[in-house]
């Protein structure tokens, strides 16, 4: 079957439906928003239910064993102390700038 012969089955099809009738229509839309909107808000609850008490949803991410070197969190420890330092230095008056904006 050609695609033109697909087209015109379908509008001839198209055409003869029952005359269109806008409370039917609207009524229909309705009731399935209406149903949409059930459903939404219970899957809403129950998934704020399951992760307030703790739980997961879906299936529980693999646990892992942290990887990191305690030499490195050392030297990150020590470049903040450095800038604590001279922080303390601008703070209390040993270094002193010029402003340029003076």
């Amino acid at each position: 079957m050609t695609t033109s012969r697909l087209i015109t089955a379908f509008t001839k099809r198209a055409r003869s439906l029952p005359q269109i009738d806008p409370a039917r229509d609207w009524l229909i839309v309705l009731i399935i928003s209406t149903i949409a909107l059930v459903g939404i808000t219970v899957w809403n609850a129950w998934a704020f239910d399951v992760v307030a008490s703790g739980g997961v949803i879906g299936s529980p991410a693999a646990t892992t064993t942290p990887v990191f070197s305690q030499s490195s969190l050392d030297a990150i420890h020590a470049v903040f102390a450095n800038r604590a330092t001279e922080e303390e230095k601008y703070l209390s008056g040993v270094y002193s700038y010029a402003d340029p904006s003076l």
